[in-house]
């Protein structure tokens, strides 16, 4: 049985302030493009890398940043990430060349990478199987208001101030983050175990030379040498990792969690889920800036439907989730959210805030429902001693997820707006619609201008569809690999041989 922590609900406040610092920075730094374009002369690929330079780091070090916060304590490895990731925004907020930026971003991707497996994991053991759904829902619903209020917030900020103002609000979030874990948050660690070094270096290997392909690839092609030999150190170095891992006594990471149809299931699930994210975060900050001509405040505003939908479904789910099961609520959720991208497939450059707001509101129920159940299926086959590192596994599958969206759908959209352009067009304003708009605005050519809009919207038709498809994959792979409510009472051992029910605690 689990002593219930009679802190928690305070505790809870905690972890929904560290995660929250990440989610804001990345949803503020999606209306912050247009400014960083202007103000530090960033180019398209500059751009991409401040965001991906983030993603790098922190899918890499996951694992790492969760076996660590086993070892040595989840609530003393987040707040070191918070200062890490605080120091870093400062960096951010007065950066005066894209380098430097990018440089900054790297080191919030360290604090954030510290900072995100403990979160989850203490999360999943000061909660029971009673309480933890319900608490999940709320961790949830905070993280929406996060991704919602940080282009809103942002948006204001750039208005009013200028755009390093977008990393400066991370500095106070930080550290009431901070103080109030030192306050109300005891420590928690998993039992000892021997440092797994070789498995630590083989991770950071692989991934790195993983992450990396999937940035590059599309921009320099397969067939590039450098790709090639990132693809040959990328499957080497993940290779030699998972058989590392799987005959070490010590093994960093418990590769075994996924023969648990849960745990397996729920997160191969969301990776479908981030890769279709990760396209529709890109493309629609710019649809609704370019095409449409929102300023930066009003993006974030446009989201709003989202949240609301969102947070709703997150307390409908909470209610039902013990009722029907988190594979019913998974693959429903799944299915909606399909249903929200073919939505967004249809919107043409034409289109006012009316679509917009009826496509992000069919989008935010299917997210409300899917995620949380699917997140809470996962984590709940995962044994307490192993609760960082397994919280570790999630983020990571999900954030090269994440990667793997922004990288191919990104590609896909960029291709097709070039494609769609009108013969003729000057090369750089194929590049990108940013770039479009800009050459349209030196030459003051309002025919170019509007070919720009509507081959965006072309292209992010395109990008949607294929969202749309991974997430009915997701769907589909949810229903056959995760356990129906029938087997999830039934008491399953667990891959350590446990009654599923005792393995959280």
């Amino acid at each position: 049985m689990s002593n219930l922590h009679p802190r928690r609900w305070l505790i809870l406040v905690v972890l929904c302030l560290s995660t929250l610092v990440l989610v804001v920075d990345n949803g503020v730094l999606t209306v912050a493009i247009p400014p960083l374009t202007r103000d530090l002369g960033a180019t398209a690929q500059d751009i991409q890398w401040i965001i991906e330079g983030y993603i790098l780091v922190f899918a890499v070090l996951l694992l790492t940043a969760g076996s660590l916060s086993d070892r040595y304590g989840r609530r003393k490895i987040m707040i070191i990430g918070l200062a890490i990731f605080g120091a870093a925004s400062l960096l951010a907020t007065y950066a005066s060349t894209p380098e430097q930026l990018i440089g900054a971003r790297v080191l919030m991707g360290i604090g954030g990478a510290l900072v995100m497996p403990s979160t989850l994991s203490i999360l999943i053991t000061v909660f029971d199987d009673t309480e933890r759904r319900k608490a999940m829902s709320i961790w949830s619903s905070v993280l929406m208001v996060g991704l919602i209020g940080g282009p809103v917030v942002g948006g204001l900020l750039i208005a009013k101030l200028w755009w390093g103002s977008v990393f400066l609000i991370n500095v106070p979030v930080v550290i009431i983050a901070i103080v109030a874990a030192l306050v109300w948050m005891p420590e928690s660690k998993g039992p000892w175990r021997k440092p797994d070094y070789p498995g630590a270096l083989l991770s950071v290997v692989g991934l790195t030379a993983l992450v990396w392909v999937i940035i590059e690839a599309p921009a320099k092609g397969l067939g590039d040498p450098a790709v090639l030999a990132a693809l040959a150190a990328a499957v080497a170095g993940l290779t030699a990792f998972v058989v590392w891992e799987l005959r070490t006594d010590s093994p960093m990471v418990p590769l075994t969690l996924f023969r648990n149809r849960n745990f397996s299931g729920g997160s191969l699930s969301l990776v479908l889920v981030q890769i279709a994210n990760g396209g529709l975060l890109l493309a629609l900050t710019q649809y609704l800036q370019f095409v449409l001509g929102y300023t930066p405040t009003e993006t974030g505003l446009a989201m709003i439907p989202m949240a609301i939908a969102v947070i709703f479904t997150n307390a409908v789910g909470a209610t039902i989730g013990h009722k029907i099961g988190n594979r019913a609520l998974t693959v429903a959720g799944l299915l909606v959210l399909a249903a929200g991208f073919g939505f967004f497939a249809t919107m043409t450059a034409d289109d006012g805030f009316i679509t917009v707001a009826l496509a992000l509101v069919v989008f935010g129920v299917g997210a409300g429902l899917a995620q949380p159940a699917a997140v809470t299926a996962l984590m709940g086959a995962v044994p307490a001693e192993h609760a960082g590192v397994g919280s570790a596994l999630n983020d990571t599958v999900q954030q090269a997820g994440a990667a793997l969206g922004v990288a191919i759908l990104g590609s896909v959209l960029v291709t097709n707006f070039g494609d769609a352009m009108p013969a003729g067009t000057p090369e750089p304003a194929r590049a990108s619609i940013a770039d479009a708009i800009g050459v349209a605005a030196t030459t003051g050519d309002t025919g170019l201008a509007t070919a720009a809009r509507e081959a965006f919207a072309s292209g992010m038709s395109a990008t949607f569809v294929i969202g749309a498809i991974g997430v009915t994959a997701a769907a589909i792979l949810a229903l056959v690999v995760m356990k129906d409510r029938k087997s999830e009472r039934a008491g399953e051992l667990d891959t350590e041989g446990r009654p599923m029910e005792m393995a959280v605690h």
